[in-house]
């Protein structure tokens, strides 16, 4: 396989160029030093192509889209200057070469060139947008600053400007010189702040690059004395060779990182030490001065002491930032433990109802288990919370659980723990309770949730299942909770609003219900399921007034599933939706095919149960309309029958109970009295039939409570116009005490069972047969 060649490196020519001029100019000046070997205009011609390569850069790096807008105002004004560079470059030319011979001197142009050229680069270099200091910072700056130029002006002044004569100078040429240092060096110092802090997009290694060009070119004004038999030699040549190739060098790089992302602030102190070492240096200066002479310079004993002053103006400043950062560090550490008990509070509490969550709770469970401490395990959940979710919206579903999570935490001891699994499932810690302290403590709890309560402007009446477990040695905590849960399912079963204990048959159920509920989602699709159909009657003639569909599941393994059996399952699992549905579907075609086939003859009423689930069922009306519409069906032939705890639970159901009332369907109360009855029901439904419940017919033909109910039932429904029917008559006797009472209609064994709608259309052919046999014989 051939191996890929790498493509050749590009030559940098801008930097090679740079590098090659100022490696002229280095060579042509130490050989000076020598001797005097060519023309000073030699050394002079090559120097302003070093400043025209730093224009063409920084005018390519100044419309670089790559670039914030910052650093390319930073590069443009940096090319500004390196173009009034280049005048004073001519400019200090011709000051050297102009007379009759060589000149170290300058004029007041070139002086003037030289200072605003500075000025510009260290204008440059103050507004770069991302360099933000605080006002300590811009104080240590200066001091900085101050430090380094006082030490820079002693050390000048030691080696240099004490032993030169200015008094004939006639441009004045040391005052407007020493203003040239002096920018010059708060150039640097700005340049190496900005390398160390970072600003923004402008590369960090270019100011690097930038602040040892300008340190060195400084440093060439150092030489000047030494060059004083040397006219021909200008430290000019040097300053700006060193200056300018650098820039070329710094351009380069940035050109290079144009892609890369913004510099991160750096928090580096290394440049604190400058100011230090300028004082070590200026101390040095004073000591050898003491030493060889026995005695100090005036001017460097004073700036010694304002030296000095400066430090400690500094150091003062230094600590009163470090402590107001030491104070930050304390509020943000304070700040931060505060964050991390609401972390602590938010991992083990429920957001929604600020109760234990799951993970607290199994904690705590699985540490009491640990220890070997009894414990109970109570689970609930409450019954029919889709129903006020859908119907009402999550919103109020919430205010639902925190309403229940009140009155939980209310109702139980002190020691106790009670948390939310999740959903509309809470679970209860009981350590140390016997048996009948359960008890007691869930007969207080259960009789608190289930009392009526309103939650977002409606009044509710919600209904818990509950499931109890005791721990045993070597229990789980998850074991506790599997346990917990079926016992809270077949309180379900058993009808809700109630606690259960677990026993291990209820696994076996379990089982069984899980089973039945896989087979209960295929019953509709292979024809399973069907109907029959329980005469109402007339008394005390015994004619049929009216018919109730029954739904029956014949199962193909296990044969007549019981109603008792498979309904609470689908109630449980929400399949009553779609069994209800099939139900009145299928019970409604009947209805309109017996009107068809018998006109007057057939069935006056026929009553088809609704569950609750299906009654707050979003669109339920709705789909009921649409059905009366498809099959044709008279509305006035179909009656409606609800529970009464399916009305009470959430009070919207009453407006759909209104809505079916105003499509012409008649409403019946089902099993009225066994629940969580209320007479204004009876005012504020608008209720046709009340059936009451077997429970009290039962109890008809003797001396009981049941008896003066049914007594008391019956002149209330004629005095509000509503048919009241008795269920579950078994007994002639029964059927005889309810006529004598007032009942007009009853259902039950005594009359007939229920049966399939064949049996129905012989019942219904009967009368026909019989008028007909009659018309013969006339």
């Amino acid at each position: 396989m051939p191996v890929p060649r790498r493509a050749p490196r590009r030559i940098d020519v801008p930097s090679v160029a740079a590098v090659g001029l100022l490696a002229f100019e280095l060579g042509w000046f130490l050989i000076g030093l020598g001797h005097v070997w060519s023309h000073p205009i030699i050394g002079w011609l090559p120097l302003p192509i070093l400043p025209a390569l730093v224009i063409y850069e920084c005018r390519r790096l100044a419309r670089t889209r790559q670039l914030d807008d910052g650093t390319r105002r930073f590069w443009g004004r940096l090319g500004v200057a390196t173009a009034i560079l280049i005048v004073a470059v001519f400019s200090s030319m011709e000051d050297a070469l102009g007379g009759p011979v060589p000149s170290q001197d300058f004029s007041p142009r070139t002086l003037g060139l030289f200072g605003l050229l500075h000025v510009i680069v260290l204008w440059a270099l103050l507004r770069l947008p991302a360099w933000k200091r605080s006002a300590g910072d811009w104080l240590r700056f200066g001091l900085d600053t101050a430090i380094v130029l006082l030490t820079g002006g002693v050390l000048a002044w030691r080696f240099w400007l004490s032993r030169v004569d200015f008094g004939d100078a006639p441009t004045a040429a040391p005052a407007t010189l020493l203003i040239i240092v002096v920018v010059t060096v708060v150039s640097l110092v700005t340049i190496v702040k900005l390398a160390f802090a970072g600003a923004g997009r402008l590369d960090r290694g270019s100011l690097h690059i930038l602040s040892a060009g300008v340190a060195l070119s400084a440093a060439t004004g150092g030489v000047a004395p030494l060059l004083a038999d040397r006219p021909y030699l200008s430290t000019t040549i040097l300053g700006v060779a060193l200056s300018q190739a650098t820039s070329v060098l710094a351009a380069r790089r940035q050109w290079r990182r144009r892609h890369a992302p913004p510099v991160e602030r750096s928090r580096s102190r290394r440049f604190s030490v400058l100011p230090y070492l300028a004082v070590g240096g200026l101390y040095f200066t004073v000591l050898n001065q003491e030493l060889r002479q026995g005695g100090t310079d005036t001017v460097i004993a004073s700036a010694a002491a304002a030296l000095t002053l400066l430090v400690v103006v500094r150091q003062i400043s230094t600590l009163r930032d470090n402590s107001r950062l030491l104070a930050t560090v304390d509020a943000n550490l304070r700040q931060l433990r505060a964050y991390q008990k609401e972390l602590d509070h938010q991992i083990s509490h429920d957001p929604l109802t600020g109760i234990s969550n799951r993970r607290a709770y199994v904690e705590r469970l699985s540490a009491r288990l640990s220890a070997g401490e009894p414990v109970v395990a109570v689970l609930l959940d409450l019954d029919d919370f889709k129903v006020v979710n859908d119907r009402h919206g999550h919103d109020t579903g919430d205010a639902l659980l925190c309403a229940i999570s009140a009155r939980l935490r209310q109702s139980l001891r002190p020691q106790d723990t009670v948390a939310r699994l999740g959903g509309d499932e809470f679970t209860l810690l009981l350590p140390g309770a016997g048996p009948a302290e359960t008890d007691e403590v869930l007969r207080e709890l259960v009789s608190a949730v289930q009392q009526p309560m309103i939650v977002g402007g409606r009044e509710m009446t919600p209904r818990i299942s509950v499931g109890v477990t005791a721990s045993a040695p070597g229990d789980s905590s998850a074991e506790l909770l599997r346990r917990a849960d079926v016992a809270m399912y077949a309180a379900k079963h058993a009808g809700g609003g109630r606690w259960t204990w677990y026993d291990p048959i209820m696994d076996e159920r379990a089982d069984t219900d899980a089973r039945l509920g896989a087979d209960l989602r295929r019953a509709i699709a292979r024809d399973e399921l069907f109907l029959v159909y329980q005469p109402i009657v007339e008394l005390p003639s015994g004619r049929p007034a009216g018919l109730e569909a029954l739904v029956r599941w014949r199962h193909p393994e296990h044969g007549m599933i019981s109603p008792a059996q498979f309904i609470p399952l689908a109630e449980r699992d929400g399949q009553i939706i779609e069994v209800g549905r099939w139900v009145l579907a299928t019970a409604m075609r009947q209805i309109a095919d017996w009107q068809r086939e018998y006109g007057a003859d057939a069935p006056r009423k026929v009553s088809v149960n609704v569950s609750a689930r299906q009654l707050n069922e979003p669109g339920f009306p709705d789909e009921v309309a649409e059905l009366l519409a498809t099959i044709g069906l008279d509305p006035a032939k179909l009656v409606i029958e609800v529970t009464e705890t399916a009305v009470l639970g959430t009070g919207a159901a009453l407006d759909v109970v209104r809505r079916l009332d105003e499509l012409g369907l008649k409403i019946a109360l089902d099993d009225f009295g066994t629940g969580q009855s209320s007479l204004s029901l009876l005012v504020d439904t608008p209720v046709s039939w009340l059936k009451v419940d077997k429970s009290f017919v039962d109890g008809v033909t003797s001396d009981s409570p049941q008896a003066v109910i049914l007594d008391g039932l019956i002149g209330i429904t004629r005095g509000l116009r509503i048919q009241a029917v008795a269920e579950g008559v078994e007994t002639a006797e029964q059927a005889e005490r309810l006529h004598r009472a007032g009942y007009r209609f009853a259902q039950g064994y005594h009359f007939a069972r229920p049966m399939p709608a064949s049996d129905v259309a012989l019942l219904l052919d009967g009368p026909r047969q019989r008028e007909a046999r009659q018309s013969q014989l006339a």
